[in-house]
């Protein structure tokens, strides 16, 4: 298991990548058919194959690596390091027809650093093609949508999803009971990237098994806390959500719980009294200062009503 599962199973062309649906396969096969790609805007999720798309595109278009400047937005987005590297590396001559700038997570750009990028998308068309990649299209700019071709990548349908972890597991040699698996898929769909990842961190025995507490990682918790609300643990689960999980965490945590409101009983009634403390829960999320207090009586709210 020296390898990563998320770059060993990675696809590297478009036989091997899962698309929405046909009419998204057509029209990337048409692009390669063309052996051209407009200025591309992938939308989706986190973990969804943003990524992994645009590098399949380069993949099997052949591009040279010397063609391909690659830009984490994350990390490098201000305004001038976008100006400068772009321009230094689209003056030079290609070695084949085209250059392609790679620009991940494009929505952590600033509105300045975006006005600089359309005007170099501008200036360097004839000779450079563009692949943004973002989580919230919203963010980005309306002059750049208008120069790119939209292109949004849904979250795959979560028995595929789950088949495909299981396919991996299965070709890794690694047995499973598949309770345990629909944990870790719990914990993580849609993101495929952080589910395959989580599963070889606790497979390192041949087996998949549910973390323990006291082993736990940053993103293990969500797995034991999954296991611990479907058991009607609930007061194990507020304290450990209390203890492991970070701030920007608490909403995902209150949408789980309102996607899985068997967890408080099966009476229709019951189901709806959650709705209503889960959601007063979330509302007040942005307003109460101690958000951790108010989870934890969100928590408490629930545990009672399953009594």
């Amino acid at each position: 298991m020296k390898e990563l599962w998320v770059t060993k199973y990675r696809p590297t062309t478009i036989g091997e990548y899962v698309f929405r649906d046909e009419a998204q396969k057509s029209q990337v096969s048409s692009w390669l058919e063309s052996k051209a790609i407009p200025h591309l805007l992938f939308s989706g999720a986190a973990g969804t194959g943003k990524t992994t798309l645009a590098k399949v595109l380069l993949n099997e278009l052949e591009v040279d690596e010397g063609d391909v400047l690659f830009i984490n937005a994350s990390v490098n987005n201000g305004v001038d390091w976008i100006r400068d590297n772009i321009n230094n590396f689209a003056t030079t001559m290609p070695f084949g027809e085209f250059k392609y700038v790679f620009l991940d997570e494009a929505d952590y750009l600033s509105q300045n650093a975006q006005a600089a990028l359309r005007g170099v998308m501008e200036r360097f068309d004839n000779s450079c093609r563009f692949i943004l990649t973002c989580n919230y299209p919203h963010k980005i700019i309306e002059a750049i949508h208008s120069r790119c071709q939209g292109f949004h990548i849904e979250k795959l349908d979560k028995t595929e999803f789950t088949a495909r972890v299981a396919e991996i597991l299965i070709t890794e040699g690694v047995t499973f009971e598949i309770e345990t698996l629909d944990l870790f898929v719990a914990a993580e769909y849609p993101d495929m990237r952080k589910c395959i990842g989580l599963c070889q961190q606790n497979a390192q025995t041949g087996t998949l098994l549910t973390p323990h507490v006291e082993d736990l990682g940053e993103s293990d918790y969500k797995v034991q806390m999954i296991a611990l609300f479907r058991e009607g643990k609930v007061a194990e689960a507020r304290k450990l959500i209390c203890q492991k999980a970070s701030l920007d965490e608490y909403e995902d945590i209150y949408r789980h719980m309102y996607e899985n409101l068997q967890y408080w009983g099966d009476d229709e009634d019951v189901q709806k009294q959650a709705v209503v403390i889960i959601r007063n829960g979330l509302v007040n999320h942005g307003v109460i200062a101690d958000a951790e207090i108010n989870l934890a009586a969100c928590c408490i709210e629930l545990e009672l009503l399953r009594q």
